[in-house]
């Protein structure tokens, strides 16, 4: 099947891209992760895997990110999870699976424990639930800290690329949507594949998610040599060897 593209307006004239294959039987969600968007290499490997196996596959933007409309500095965590359910409510209502990328796995988790989305399954690529609090809010200076509540935003430094805004709403929004302050009410089969040498999101992290899911199939795939992106050939390759099971028709 060929893939299509469209946009969704989501309800306030903010339209989201996204791109969409048809075909038969469970299918796949992939969100991404935190100033990304739906062409990175994992989306990619995804679409042209799901593809070939005549798996149904979806991805798209988020608000402020990639192709869609809307300012990223106008984004949060709630904002952005809700863009996601909003995307997957009309193009693929089935149970999926979800694989979220960093962000992505934070916003998987928040529509699998919250908001009651029908999910088959979800995978984690390096799953930074809580990460504006734990990664971010705890690890800046008091002086980043200072300008954030004094002005609003701070731009931060990337190493991807070109500084990108860290605002107070980004903050104080995460805080109503923090995960890993009690059980994660997640009763689908988790995965998380983590790299060990992940600048951004420590490979602890991982455990921490497996311990608070309270769904009894849970495994955890640690990457001796793996960064933050776990695009690597043998990287995507574990993606697929760790997606093909989840799907199959006749059982996990």
């Amino acid at each position: 099947m060929k893939e299509e593209a469209g946009r969704l307006d989501r309800g306030d004239g903010v339209e989201l891209a996204w791109r969409h294959i048809d075909g038969r039987g469970p299918g796949v969600v992939f969100l991404g992760g935190f100033n990304s968007d739906m062409t990175g290499s994992k989306a990619e490997f995804l679409a042209g895997w799901c593809e070939a196996r005549g798996t149904p596959f979806l991805r798209f933007d988020y608000s402020g990110h990639g192709a869609s409309g809307g300012r990223f500095e106008d984004g949060t965590i709630g904002r952005w999870a809700a863009d996601a359910a909003a995307v997957i409510g009309a193009l693929a209502p089935g149970p999926r699976v979800l694989v979220g990328s960093s962000m992505g796995g934070w916003i998987a988790l928040l529509l699998a424990a919250r908001r009651r989305l029908p999910v088959r399954a979800l995978v984690g690529i390096a799953p930074a639930p809580d990460f504006t609090e734990d990664l971010m809010w705890a690890e800046f200076s008091p002086a980043e800290r200072e300008a954030i509540l004094r002005d609003g935003v701070w731009m931060r430094p990337s190493e991807y690329g070109a500084p990108y805004p860290i605002t107070r709403a980004l903050i104080e929004d995460g805080r109503d949507h923090l995960l890993l302050r009690g059980p994660i009410q997640v009763d689908a089969p988790l995965r998380i594949l983590q790299g060990q040498a992940d600048p951004d999101v420590p490979w602890r992290h991982a455990l921490r998610i497996a311990e608070a899911a309270t769904g009894g199939d849970v495994r955890v795939h640690l990457v001796k040599d793996g960064d933050h992106r776990l695009s690597r050939p043998q990287d995507l390759a574990l993606l697929g060897e760790t997606l093909a099971p989840l799907l199959r028709e006749d059982g996990l």
